[in-house]
């Protein structure tokens, strides 16, 4: 028989320090928070001690349903950890700031943006990108007559 070779998944799994997103219809949807204990297959118990007074979720036991895992994680987490020794970690991590870099939550911010553009602001969106296409095609016109 031959050697076997065990990897490890890449996959996000459930586990202590994992951070996910709540979503659904939840009334802390959006919000970031970090698993502190795992009740049973279906619950987990979560705390969001954010820096940020809109992304703080108070310590609950919500369901994997509606939780989104993220790929971050907080170091060194303990089962069940106190609110102040899951801030302290927390902001160790630097959870607020590698969020704030992911793609997830920059798109998260676009969307929002968007969303709140008033009538006249779509309109001045528009002419931008009307502007825009018209120097691009210029340029790719210019290439086209030199080659």
């Amino acid at each position: 028989m031959g050697e076997a070779l065990i990897e490890g998944s890449s996959w996000r799994l459930v586990e202590v320090g994992r951070v996910v997103v709540i979503n659904g219809d939840h009334p802390f949807a959006g919000r970031l928070a970090a698993i502190v204990e795992i009740v049973d297959h279906k619950r987990v118990l979560v705390e969001g001690p954010s820096s940020n007074p809109e992304l703080v979720v108070p310590r609950q036991s919500v369901p994997l349903s509606k939780c989104l895992l993220s790929s971050l994680s907080v170091e060194g987490l303990n089962r069940g950890a106190r609110h102040a020794s899951l801030k302290e970690d927390w902001e160790k991590s630097e959870i607020d700031a590698k969020w704030k870099e992911t793609n997830w939550a920059k798109k998260r911010d676009q969307i929002a943006r968007r969303k709140a553009l008033t009538d006249f602001d779509r309109f001045k969106v528009l002419r931008l990108k009307k502007q825009r296409r018209f120097e691009e095609r210029k340029a790719l016109s210019k290439i086209k007559a030199s080659a």
